[in-house]
């Protein structure tokens, strides 16, 4: 039944993508639907986007094994970002009429500027696709039993044909299809496992006390590890164009708002479902918890305990949740080349000539995030290796630069620099501190120094700040 289910799910996720091609006419079409998401869409497809397959291998393994530590770093940071994104960002740059989020270093700052991020932005998210095209090729292995290396290649090549040829209509719609049967597999597992333990209650009956504790012990590598995460994922991704690539595609800026409200209350709310399903599994079947740190630990229940049905509900959710993180998360690199590093740099540039060169750009990402996949495969480090050039470089230029009128082009230059060295140092000298934190704190100081000795009085007597 699973060799007849995945190839014809994966057929009707082409199918939904080919048919999506049909409305694309324009690059703005490809990029942002035409501006025509509702609330409803803008949601899903930045919950979709989001709940990557982290959240139902690793999260949940690391929550049955260390306790309520591993919540707030890997399970509320993120819903944190997604509200703080829709209270102070997402109206006021939709307002702004941008296409991607890097648009506004070039209003706010200058084209070098803007040129610079653009790549930067770029570059994380090849860490970002990178472990949800391992999570393809693990999970087609297990399934299909091809190599995983195989199903890499073979995942890659799905996510890269329907994003190619559908763009921000494929992915939404598929987003759709995708997001419902992750609910309804994640909803059916939990409930079974938990009809086996009898309830909540045997979950949580032997725990120690250290097992209920938010935080870390006196120890300074633990706490450092737990802020990092924290600030990587609340405060590093901020600045995602993913997240804003959504807002933009809403039909008006009260509707992209919305959007990212509900996709922080569904990332929320079903990133905790398989925690319980993870809590109630290491209850029923405790020698699989020490299965690759945690990695393993719902995948192995299912393969080994589940009934075929539940094993067909659970491979759908997982197979959906990691194709439309990858297409999302491809999509919005492969549109920063095209409009902020290729676009200015050709005179008299046709929209259909962007159009093609973004489509093209979607290859080139995806050959690149390839090639990190085949030289990582730990979901949670690739991960958090995709925020550490966003929280360290990018976050201090973009939060100042909304909220700081004195904000200057040599202190966005100065947080970019400082930031990115002062965490390139201490990751070589291998700090106790994690190097994103000093190259954050250096990030910020940067930028304020910098801005008040060099600051931008002829872009505030022109007004241009005011925009912001």
């Amino acid at each position: 039944m699973l060799l007849v289910f995945i190839p014809l799910y994966i057929v009707i996720t082409l199918a939904i993508g080919f048919y999506a091609s049909r409305r694309i006419k324009t690059s703005s079409d490809y990029t942002l639907a035409g501006k025509g998401l509702s609330t409803l869409m803008v949601g899903v497809t930045i919950f979709a986007t989001w709940f990557a397959a982290m959240h139902v291998t690793a999260n949940p393994g690391l929550f049955a094994e260390q306790g309520f530590v591993v919540l707030i770093p890997w399970v509320f940071a993120g819903p944190l970002c997604l509200f703080l994104i829709g209270r102070f960002f997402a109206k006021k740059l939709y307002d702004m009429n941008l296409v991607t989020v890097c648009d506004f270093f070039s209003i706010r700052y200058n084209k070098r500027v803007e040129l610079v991020i653009s790549i930067l932005l770029v570059f994380t998210y090849f860490h970002w696709i990178a472990p949800q095209f391992v999570s393809l090729g693990v999970l087609f292995h297990e399934v299909l039993g091809m190599e995983v290396s195989h199903g890499i290649i073979l995942g890659a090549a799905i996510v890269v044909l329907y994003t190619y040829v559908g763009g921000m209509w494929a992915v939404s719609w598929t987003d759709m299809l995708q997001s419902f049967l992750i609910v309804l597999g994640l909803i059916i597992l939990t409930a079974s496992v938990l009809i086996q333990t009898g309830g909540l209650g045997p979950l949580f009956a032997d725990k120690p006390a250290g097992f209920y504790s938010l935080f870390p012990g006196p120890s300074l590598p633990a706490w450092s590890e737990f802020i990092a995460i924290i600030l990587a994922f609340a405060v590093g991704a901020i600045p995602a164009q993913e997240i804003y690539q959504r807002a933009f595609s809403a039909r008006n800026s009260r509707s992209g708002q919305h959007g990212v409200y509900l996709s922080a209350v569904l990332l929320l709310a079903l990133s905790l479902i398989p925690c319980v399903a993870a809590l109630g599994i290491a209850y029923l079947h405790p020698e699989l918890l020490g299965s690759e740190f945690g990695q393993n630990l719902i995948p192995s229940m299912v393969a080994q305990y589940s009934s075929l049905p539940l094993q067909v509900l659970f491979y759908g959710a997982l197979i959906s949740a990691i194709l439309s993180t990858s297409s999302g998360a491809m999509l919005a690199p492969a549109t920063i080349i095209g409009e902020n590093i290729l676009r200015p740099y050709f005179s008299n540039m046709t929209d259909k000539k962007l159009l093609l060169l973004t489509r093209l750009s979607v290859l080139v990402v995806a050959a690149i995030s390839y090639y990190f996949a085949s030289m990582d495969q730990s979901i949670a480090g690739l991960v958090v290796a995709s925020l550490s050039i966003l929280l360290v470089c990018i976050v201090a230029p973009f939060i100042f630069g909304m909220f700081w009128k004195k904000a200057s082009i040599f202190g966005a230059w100065c947080a970019i620099i400082v930031g990115g060295v002062t965490w390139l140092g201490c990751y070589i000298l291998n700090t106790q501190l994690d190097s994103t934190i000093y190259g954050f704190i250096a990030s910020c100081i940067a930028m304020v120094v910098g801005s008040l000795l060099k600051p931008d009085a002829d872009k505030l007597e022109q007004g241009i700040a005011e925009k912001i």
